[in-house]
């Protein structure tokens, strides 16, 4: 049977999840880590797998935590690419005070997710300096201004920091970049000046829809940051009170090993005194036999003695 064109073989797949796994890997152990799946893929015969491994190239401290961030965070990052694809359609139409709102939302959000990435960080082992969170929040401006900026993250390898186009939206545009109706050469009529009219609320009335789904989107996906970062605090508050029980717990067993080891020590003194006792109680019990023994003896001596007498 022929196979799907555009599907992918198990052992495709296999490849693609052990890079994906790859560029989740801290830097530092990026190297050794890169060979140990290469020469896996080797052993098993997969040649082509093992020359795709070993092209794999290392990641920058700033594209490692952003590629943890797709794959830690699959639906808040699939609302970022949604937010940015709204937001870059919204730039196109929109006038400048809708631009600047827009930018305002873009910034604050761009920051939250920023400080979601150094948290995660964080928590695989890794502080990001400033100058590394910087350029984790020029990758994040980049996704959401450039379409191939938003692919190349969405694919998961990122192996450096994205830049943002040197036209990033958020400004007013310039006066010659505004769209003016063409003005005819001859009076228009009165049916002409109602086309017109129409042809600009209709306009406006476009512009305030893509307006509002981007105001939207932005706030949609501030709200969800929010909600991450108190289910954040949350899980961090419920490890610490799991930590503080854990160390209750392990001062008590402490304790209670103490204990035991103490009891242990006096069962063993007891022992031993019981033992000595057994010991002392066999010898008093020899020497009343061997006394009672002594006795009879003599008193049979005695008798001897006195009947010989009589």
């Amino acid at each position: 049977m022929s196979r799907r064109k555009g599907a992918k073989t198990g052992t495709e797949r296999d490849v693609e999840a052990v890079l994906d796994d790859l560029y989740t890997t801290p830097p530092a152990d990026f190297i050794a880590r890169r060979e140990e799946l290469a020469a896996a893929a080797k052993a098993a015969g997969h040649v082509d797998d093992t020359r795709r491994i070993r092209a794999a190239r290392r990641p920058t401290l700033a594209a490692w935590a952003a590629n943890l961030l797709l794959r830690s965070q699959p639906q808040e990052s699939r609302q970022f690419l949604e937010l940015g694809q709204a937001l870059r359609e919204a730039y196109r139409t929109l006038d400048a005070v809708g631009i600047n709102e827009l930018s305002e939302q873009r910034r604050r959000i761009v920051a939250a997710l920023s400080g979601q990435v150094a948290q995660l960080a964080q928590e695989a082992g890794h502080r990001l300096s400033d100058q590394v969170r910087q350029d984790v929040e020029s990758t994040l401006r980049a996704v959401l201004t450039d379409q191939d900026a938003a692919d190349q993250w969405a694919g998961g390898r990122l192996e450096g920091a994205l830049t943002p186009p040197s036209d990033f939206p958020g400004t007013a545009p310039s006066a010659g970049a505004t769209h003016k109706p063409r003005r005819e050469t001859t009076t228009p009529q009165p049916s002409a000046r109602t086309r017109a009219k129409n042809e600009l609320a209709e306009r406006r009335r476009q512009r305030e829809e893509r307006l509002t789904h981007a105001r939207t989107a932005a706030e949609e996906t501030a709200r969800r940051l929010r909600d991450a970062r108190t289910e954040e605090a949350e899980a961090e508050a419920a490890r610490q009170q799991a930590r503080d029980r854990h160390d209750q717990a392990h001062q008590q067993v402490s304790a209670a090993e103490q204990r035991l080891q103490q009891a242990q020590q006096e069962l063993q003194r007891a022992d031993r005194e019981q033992q000595e006792a057994e010991e002392r109680s066999h010898a008093a019990a020899d020497a009343h036999a061997r006394a009672r023994q002594e006795a009879r003896e003599a008193e049979r001596e005695l008798k001897r003695l006195t009947s010989r007498k009589g």
